[in-house]
């Protein structure tokens, strides 16, 4: 069976749509941001994924100003705290997340600390060791800063990382600091990641001599 092995030595992980699938509850929350303010909901998921939810306001909503964006948005992360619904882990998380046990990681996210552990709660994942999430940095993915601030608390070079994502913000991201990024599910491929999976099935982790990383992944597709 064919397979690419890609060796790092750290691993920085997404949450939703990479190890939660959470498109359930986006979906019912922002078709009802939506409907408020008249907007057509297929553009507005189009753009929401991946983001804090300020910055997709932002972007739906230019003239609006930022405060109101910001009240909004701590308004809709109470609303996306409260409904886990649907919520289950990506095919494959758990045996990924258990096998990087005692290996560098994180967890770099886009949602609060409090979404962060209610979704991993809701798929019955753990979580890893550094959280990065939406309250610790200033800007956030498509921004690099996230990302970067992990591998500086790991003690590990941007370019010794391998980012797991799926969306064009998080992927952006990834690669702006200077990182591999293996791209994760549907949406990842058009996005112009390092290397692509269907879901994180049958990938396997290694321990390399020296404290590396090695996670072969099954039938990648390299865009």
């Amino acid at each position: 069976m064919s397979a690419t092995t890609l060796t790092a030595r750290a691993v920085l992980l997404d949450m939703d749509g990479t190890l939660v699938n959470s498109d359930a509850v986006v979906e019912r929350v922002w078709r009802r941001w939506a409907a408020r303010h008249s907007l057509d909901p297929t553009n507005v998921l189009s753009v929401v994924h991946g983001r804090q939810g300020h910055l997709s306001m932002a972007m739906l909503l230019p003239e609006r100003p930022v405060e109101e964006n910001l009240a909004e948005n701590a308004t809709m992360l109470a609303e996306e705290s409260s409904d886990v619904d649907g919520v289950v882990a990506v095919p494959g998380a758990p045996a990924l997340l258990e096998a990087l046990v005692g290996a560098p990681h994180a967890l770099v996210t886009s949602a609060d600390d409090t979404l962060a552990r209610v979704r991993m709660g809701a798929a019955g994942l753990p979580l890893p060791p550094l959280l990065i999430t939406a309250e610790l940095v200033a800007a956030s993915k498509p921004d690099p800063e996230g990302f970067l601030m992990a591998a500086s608390q790991l003690g590990v070079d941007p370019a010794e990382c391998l980012v797991l994502e799926d969306s064009e913000a998080g992927i952006i991201a990834g690669l702006a600091a200077g990182m591999r990024v293996l791209g994760v599910g549907p949406r990842a491929a058009a996005f112009g990641p390092t290397h692509h999976a269907p879901d994180l099935t049958g990938i396997t982790v290694e321990y390399v001599p020296g404290g590396g990383i090695s996670l072969t992944v099954p039938h990648p597709a390299v865009p």
